[in-house]
């Protein structure tokens, strides 16, 4: 694959993806670096933080997921926090330096009256000059335009694995069904934040049917999330084995070398990661992660930590 051809290739099938994860690793980092530099500063990162907004009880079967009701995890399903609650949780985390604030609902589709709450949440979320996503399960083109109107800027919607390895992880909902949402939100001038999870038992070749999905949409996510498993007791992918560090950057790379205008982000499972591993992200082309000690239920690197390997790296937030 010619070097010219990298970043402007409109479409990537699994087997070009393929040919990238297999590339000898100083040349896949390489290439992800020269496509990273062409499109961003490669010293800055992107902060974002994510709450919780409504945790717990959700009915779908995600395999790795501490959230569902079938599930004995210890993770208590609680009602949908009040509007001001939730801008005081976005109020703190501008002030620690958070460009975007992130809300996620475990639901499998908002009913009317808790969408009604979650658009007064962006609007306010938007007014204190913040950057706005939502990450509550299906939506139709209905909802998808009453969260536009509220000023929602991204709606995470991760597609997860590889089309032919979903069945084994999520049998609630079909991968289509995962489509169908990013097509309703992208028609409603939202943008996509999309991505998935690597470490559930895949193989290589379903971490390249994942990259190659993300990259041949209609239009790349804008945000392409990359996720370590975070293996969670009483979840079916608990005793998963985990990805190894190198094969994880190996995504990472992959991921921006088809979709060179994304923000790549770095986010669950950073907390286990060690700052060489974290570093290697970032030159593979990482440019975003998600900031403070909790993401939805799980643990995530410390502030202070993120702070200090920061300073190690020379690497600076976004403004």
């Amino acid at each position: 694959m010619p070097e010219s051809h990298i970043a402007t290739k409109p479409r990537w099938t699994r087997a070009d993806v393929a040919a990238l994860l297999a590339l000898p690793f100083p040349e896949l980092l390489y290439r992800a670096m020269t496509v990273h530099r062409e499109h961003f500063d490669p010293t800055r990162i992107q902060i974002s933080t994510l709450l919780s907004i409504k945790t717990g009880g959700c009915p779908e079967d995600c395999g790795y997921c501490p959230q569902a009701a079938e599930y004995e995890t210890g993770t208590k399903a609680n009602k949908l926090m009040a509007v001001e609650a939730v801008l005081e949780q976005a109020r703190a985390a501008k002030e620690k330096g958070a460009a975007r604030f992130c809300m996620g609902a475990a639901w499998r589709s908002p009913k009317e009256h808790d969408l009604e709450a979650v658009c007064s949440m962006v609007s306010g979320v938007k007014a204190l000059g913040l950057e706005t996503c939502v990450t509550l399960g299906m939506l139709d083109r209905e909802q998808s335009a009453k969260l536009k109107d509220a000023g929602l800027d991204y709606y995470n919607h991760n597609l997860d694995t590889s089309p032919e390895y979903y069945g084994k992880v999520i049998t609630t909902r079909t991968y289509q069904d995962r489509l169908d949402t990013l097509e309703a939100v992208r028609d409603a001038g939202i943008n996509i934040c999309c991505g998935g999870i690597v470490g559930m038992g895949e193989d290589e070749t379903d971490r390249a049917g994942l990259i190659a999905t993300l990259a041949s949409l209609p239009e790349a996510p804008e945000s392409v999330p990359i996720n370590a498993l975070v293996a969670v007791e009483g979840t079916p992918l608990a005793k998963a084995e985990k990805i190894e560090p190198i094969d994880f950057v190996r995504v990472v790379a992959a991921a921006r070398i088809t979709m060179p205008k994304s923000y790549v982000r770095l986010s669950a499972g950073r907390e286990a990661m060690t700052d060489e591993a974290q570093a290697l992200c970032f030159l593979a082309g990482a440019n975003s992660i998600f900031h403070g000690e909790k993401l939805l239920t799980t643990k995530n690197a410390t502030v202070n930590h993120d702070e200090a390997l920061f300073a190690k790296l020379g690497l600076q937030p976004e403004a």
